[in-house]
């Protein structure tokens, strides 16, 4: 007779069941309609199939679609499998990889036989998913040795999947899921009860892409094939709409369109800003001088090229090397083989942050205890080696400029400072029509410093966020274990932008690491020698990418205050001319970025020109317009016109573009 288990349910109910019962059972035992909707269940609150056997006593909740985080997450793991067995159905010869289910989808990467994969062979994989979830396979966990997997593999001629198997743990037992009785991958799962669960309607497949073989150059190059993945058709409908309007926002595009920079090949990874682009830069810049000297900060400039030694003994050398620029670049770079060496003092290293420089700065002097709080801020312009495959736009760029600070204080200042900068970060995103969550990212696996430093690093970054008020649900609270910086853990801001999408952006650090490697010290109300904790802060991120964000949050239409243009005065004829040049000097006059449009064209073409580059007002001029001093004012992306006064429409054009109010 098999053993019998206490299974306790959320509402406090506990059943016995026999060794071996099912979740699926279960939900069968509690009612017709919990047995149909029930996709997987939390065991101890492990998600598990449905399927699996229970073998001990354990707390279970059954997950249905009204868990949306779980159920995505299985139906977007079902869908990758489906799409290999669907590819080497359709292209037998071809090796399986891996996997996984991305944050709206999924994707598989491939090994073909005889060619690359390409966008034109999606359709017909498409459908033969179709066709595997219209049959309804059931996908079943097995157990297996390490050993005997890898002779499968070997034998299937997997050589990707023997390779794999091969690195795990001798001894270990390892899952596969089978998709009826002919195939099945490697996997921890868990899976769907059946093929037959996924919505035929509810996936896409994407793009084509190449991958290499475990993200290494030197290996094999793959074809990846990408997917979404949603529970329904009008999630499916919805997301693709999303990403038809995220395409109209692409930055890329916009700045090519407004003229405001350029990317090529001759300097890789890095921006050539336009002026209408860097007058975006100059504003933003302007605004954040105002945030900061309100906030008691100074402003330094420190080097880009440091000694080698100086990296090595702030720990940047044996963390970072591989994405420092090093000068000479005998150097091995991230590119080159060769391990990472220790520093030498012929070698130089392009800064890929500004802290270490900025400790060298405080280190100048003896300071006192009576000079902390001690703000130092710097539009410092880094550079990081990278890989060529990451580099996207502005968002991910070799050279970029940070609004950078490093707050150095006492022990007692701590939860003060950061409880400021809290109050500055709000305050600064909700200028730009940002709503933001907050999350912790802990200690890493690798890092220096005691578990008591961390401790209490952590500790006064959770009690600052708490004062403030902020660590709550309606700022997305989330502590995240091991995504902490290897010297500190630290807040992430991260924005949601006008279509739904987040950016992590502003960080603040709670660092007792580089001032110990570096030395930094001050002179304590007792006449002793103290260390400082550094607080590393940046509110924009990277120029860069913020104003890439800016551009896709506002779809180009900028607030007027930023706008690399804020008007510009077309003529309808020709005998306006003069009235314009006219209404140009005085809009100048009154401090706005102005220009004029007087080529011989016709006004609707003008509109159309002026709209793509997204400026925000137009005045047309003509004969009556001179005649009486007035201009026919259009807003960017409104159909009609008002009438008005010149030195009125100035007048309001002048109110609107003020900046925001830092006081």
């Amino acid at each position: 007779m098999a053993a019998m288990l206490k299974i306790s349910l959320p509402d406090g109910s506990v059943r016995e069941v026999a060794a071996g019962t099912t979740p699926a059972q279960i939900a069968a035992d509690i009612g017709p309609g919990l047995a149909k909707a029930a996709i997987a269940a939390r065991v101890d609150g492990e998600l598990r199939d449905i399927m699996r056997p229970l073998d001990a006593d354990a707390s279970l909740a059954l997950v249905t679609a009204k868990d949306e985080a779980d159920a995505l997450d299985l139906a977007r793991h079902d869908y990758a499998h489906l799409l290999a067995e669907a590819v080497q159905r359709l292209f037998p010869g071809t090796q399986i990889t891996f996997g996984p289910s991305t944050d709206d989808g999924f994707y598989y990467d491939f090994a073909p036989k005889d060619r690359p994969f390409t966008d034109d062979d999606l359709p017909a994989i498409e459908a033969e998913m179709r066709k595997l979830i219209a049959a309804n396979k059931p996908l079943r966990r097995e157990a297996w040795s390490r050993e005997a997997l890898i002779a499968r593999w070997a034998a299937e001629g997997e050589t990707f999947k023997a390779e794999w198997a091969a690195e795990l743990p001798e001894g270990e037992e390892l899952t596969v899921y089978w998709s009826g009785d002919e195939w099945f991958d490697m996997c921890r799962g868990p899976h769907l009860a059946s093929t037959g669960r996924l919505d035929p309607t509810a996936f896409k497949l994407t793009r084509v892409s190449g991958a290499y073989w475990r993200g290494d150059q030197k290996n094999a190059m793959l074809s990846r094939i990408y997917g979404t993945g949603w529970l329904n058709k009008k999630q499916l409908d919805a997301h693709l709409l999303r990403l038809e309007e995220a395409g109209k926002r692409d930055h890329r595009k916009l700045g090519a369109e407004m003229d405001l920079f350029h990317l090529q090949a001759e300097a890789h990874g890095s921006v050539f800003w336009h002026p209408k682009g860097y007058r975006i830069w100059r504003e933003l810049e302007a605004y954040m001088r105002r945030a900061i000297d309100g906030a008691g900060y100074r402003e330094v400039k420190t080097p880009q090229v440091m000694d080698a030694r100086q990296w090595e003994q702030s720990g940047h050398w044996g963390k970072y090397r591989e994405n420092m620029f090093v000068i000479p670049d005998e150097v091995p770079n991230i590119d080159d083989e060769g391990p990472i060496v220790s520093a030498d003092a012929d070698w130089m290293a392009l800064k890929p942050m500004n802290c270490p420089a900025h400790i060298l700065i405080f280190r100048q002097g003896i300071k006192s205890y009576r000079d902390l709080p001690l703000r130092l801020y710097e539009n410092g312009c880094c550079h990081r080696n990278e890989p060529h495959g990451a580099l996207h736009g502005l968002m991910r760029v070799r050279q970029f400029t940070q609004d950078d600070a490093h707050i150095f204080c006492r022990e007692d200042q701590i939860v003060d400072e950061v409880q400021a900068f809290c109050r500055l970060a709000d305050r600064i995103y909700k200028d730009f029509g940002f709503t933001y969550s907050i999350k912790l990212a802990l200690r890493p696996e690798k890092r220096f410093g005691t578990e008591e430093m961390w401790d209490q690093a952590e500790a006064e970054l959770r009690d600052a966020v708490v004062r403030a008020g902020l660590a709550t649900d309606e700022f997305g609270w989330e502590e995240l274990p091991g995504e902490g910086a290897f010297y500190a853990p630290k807040l992430e801001w991260h924005l949601t932008d006008a279509i739904g999408r987040t950016w992590q952006v502003g960080t603040i650090q709670s660092d007792r690491v580089l001032p110990e490697r570096l030395d930094a010290s001050y002179i304590g109300e007792d006449g002793e020698r103290h260390r400082p904790v550094m607080l590393h802060r940046a509110i924009f991120g990277s120029y860069e990418r913020f104003i890439g964000i800016l551009i896709e949050h506002f779809a180009g239409k900028l607030p007027v205050w930023l706008a690399p243009v804020q008007a510009v005065v077309a003529t309808i004829v020709s005998d306006a001319d003069d009235y314009a040049r006219e209404a140009l000097a005085k809009l100048k006059a009154a401090g706005i970025r102005a220009e004029t449009d007087l080529r011989n064209e016709k006004i609707n073409y003008k509109v159309r020109e002026h709209s793509l580059a997204k400026v925000p007002a137009l005045l047309v001029v003509g004969k009556r317009e001179a005649e009486e001093g007035t201009v026919a004012i259009r807003r960017l992306g409104e159909q009609a016109q008002a009438i008005l006064p010149l030195d009125e429409a100035i007048a309001m054009l002048v109110k609107e573009s003020t900046p925001p109010d830092l006081g």
